[in-house]
């Protein structure tokens, strides 16, 4: 009886040991994705960020060379600004699911690699 007792023991001590550490392993894991998700992201953001520095340049240029012919800066501006909100209108009307999916894709790729 009292042998029982002790082989009860020494497997209660075992599960307990196992659930603490797959509880350990499974944190383990979860910081291993989250930081390759991260680090994956970190230089796209860099260029993404770079991108837009260049794209702003370029539309302040085409906005005041336009303004520079129409005869008033702010026209050249509006020009442009009229021309990013029709696209951002198109983008959300027809391809706002379309880029949706996209992205949705590759989080779930980044995850499950």
């Amino acid at each position: 009886m009292e042998n029982n007792k002790e082989l009860i023991e020494i497997l209660s001590e075992r599960a307990t040991e196992y659930l603490k550490t797959s509880i350990e392993l499974t944190k383990l894991k979860v910081l291993d994705k989250s930081a390759d998700i991260i680090s994956s992201f970190g230089p796209r953001i860099l260029v993404m960020v770079l991108l837009f520095s260049l794209m702003f340049f370029v539309n302040l240029g085409i906005a005041f060379w336009l303004g520079s012919i129409l005869g008033e800066t702010y026209y050249g501006l509006f020009i442009v600004a009229a021309f990013y909100g029709l696209l951002v209108i198109i983008l959300h009307l027809f391809l706002h699911k379309w880029l949706k999916s996209i992205l949705s894709n590759l989080f779930i790729k980044h995850i499950l690699k």
